[in-house]
């Protein structure tokens, strides 16, 4: 049977150059042990499996392989039928008399944990997720070596297989966004999952939506302290990006760095950056409406300024914004496509170049590049929601082109009532300000110190509500 296992097998892998058989004759029979040269570690395969075989002096048994003989502990009998998965699940097979072991020494290039370039800290911890999951497992197992702490995994992915795991805290999370995140990754039939936005798709609650409605997190210590807070955390093989449900839209307005940074200057900083998201959508739009329908409201002094630095352009004024939003975007586009240090030299030498020129030609007005300048910048003080924000912002542009102040304001009337309407596994997209929840507040747009953070968020509706000077319930 294991001769013609072997062929099996052999047939099915053929084309596959990093495809490797090893047989082994003993006084107990003959032993194969197939893997993938590429994915497992060889010299680990010598030392802790073929040489102790070949060392036998004796005849063995199966029981004594797992038993005595092999020396790694990551080692499991499989039935037949499991064979090619295990091989390309990149798993060591070992066949002998008839019977199958699996045997986990999988090994292939990682990059090292380094800080993320979406978030660097002044203080506090500097690690980030990598691409392996088993790394960035470590990294949450460190910070976080708790009995409640539950890993389940799944694989995703006709073609792919991609290893999915689910993380969370059992005593705090509350169970039935566990059953709901569980059910959703369950249901997903695709033929590949590259990166984890791929199974963030499949769990949105609204799909069609405009708006993020799971978080993204590059950093191993954010992770472990939204599971504290009762959340899920989802990694994905291959992708450095951890998905954590329940989401909440002012989760954005905060950072990791606001928890190693006085609460006082914490608050204001959370300020500027509200106050950034309302700059980044509206100015441009509020711009136009002010200049084509309500001009009069404004000081004669600033009318004459525009007047003047507007009267010889050939663009009439909507054009003319939406000519320099498109040209900071391409300059954009060209820097994050072009060699980092290019990319940097073209971005700040086009801005300037093409902006001074501009003016000087006499197809862009000042007034115009500072209005759009400043509503691009201030995108990037939240900048996983700067896709959001654009369309939000071309949105804006059209409706105080076209209807003035009042679209502007019916606009965010609209946009505000359709956030309120989301929500993620049971939480309110608005939460702890619609609906108010004054405990909440505490780490919202101002934050209190950590000493007066004694419960979890009452939003994420979690088993144990007590945080600071309780004990597990």
């Amino acid at each position: 049977m294991s001769f013609s296992l072997s062929e099996d097998i052999k047939t099915k892998l053929q084309n596959n150059a990093d495809f490797i058989e090893r047989k082994l004759q003993t006084k107990s029979g003959d032993v194969s042990i197939f893997f993938f040269k590429s994915m497992v570690d060889k010299s680990a395969i010598a030392k802790e499996i073929i040489d102790p075989i070949l060392m036998q002096k004796d005849i063995f048994t199966f029981d004594d392989l797992i038993s005595k003989i092999i020396r790694t502990a990551d080692i499991k009998e499989i039935e037949e039928t499991e064979i090619l998965d295990e091989i390309l699940k990149n798993y060591v097979v070992l066949l002998f008399n008839g019977k199958c072991l699996s045997i986990d020494l999988e090994k292939y290039p990682v990059r090292t944990p380094q800080e993320p370039p979406t978030s660097p800290n002044i203080y506090g911890p500097r690690e980030g997720f990598v691409e392996a999951i088993s790394t960035n497992l470590s990294l949450i197992r460190k910070r976080l070596p708790s009995r409640n702490l539950k890993i389940e995994n799944f694989n995703v992915g006709r073609e792919t297989n991609t290893k999915v795991s689910v993380l969370y805290l059992k005593n705090i999370v509350n169970k039935n966004n566990v059953k709901d995140v569980k059910s959703k990754i369950k249901k997903i039939k695709i033929d590949g999952v590259v990166d984890s936005y791929y199974i963030a798709e499949f769990l949105k609650t609204r799909p069609n939506s405009l708006f993020e409605q799971t978080g993204f997190q590059e950093k191993p210590d954010i992770v472990v302290a939204k599971m504290l807070e009762g959340r899920v955390a989802i990694l994905v093989d291959g992708s450095p990006i951890v998905i954590t449900v329940p989401y909440m839209i002012f989760e954005d307005v905060q950072s990791s760095n606001d928890y190693y940074t006085n609460y006082i200057y914490v608050s204001l900083i959370r300020i500027i950056r509200a106050l950034g998201i309302i700059v980044a959508t509206i100015i441009p739009g509020l711009y136009l409406s002010f200049r084509l329908y309500s001009y009069t409201t404004l000081p004669l002094s600033y009318v004459i300024i525009i007047a003047n630095s507007t009267k010889n352009l050939p663009f009439t004024p909507v054009l003319e914004i939406i000519f320099i939003l498109i040209l900071f975007q391409i300059l954009y586009e060209v820097s994050l496509r072009l060699p980092q240090y290019l990319g940097l030299a073209t971005s700040i030498v086009g801005a300037l170049v093409l902006g001074d020129t501009g003016v000087k030609a006499g197809l862009i007005s000042p007034p115009g590049v500072i209005i759009v300048a400043v509503s691009i910048m201030a995108i990037y003080t939240i900048p996983s929601q700067a896709s959001q924000l654009t369309v939000i912002r071309a949105v804006f542009v059209i409706l105080g082109a076209t209807v003035g102040i009042l679209g502007i304001i019916g606009g965010l009337i609209y946009i505000i009532n359709y956030i309120n309407s989301l929500n993620s596994y049971g939480t309110p997209f608005l939460a702890p300000f619609a609906p108010q929840i004054n405990s909440d507040l505490k780490d919202s747009l101002f934050k209190k110190p950590l000493s007066e953070m004694k419960g979890r968020p009452k939003s994420l509706n979690t088993q144990n509500k007590q945080r600071l000077g309780g004990g597990d319930k």
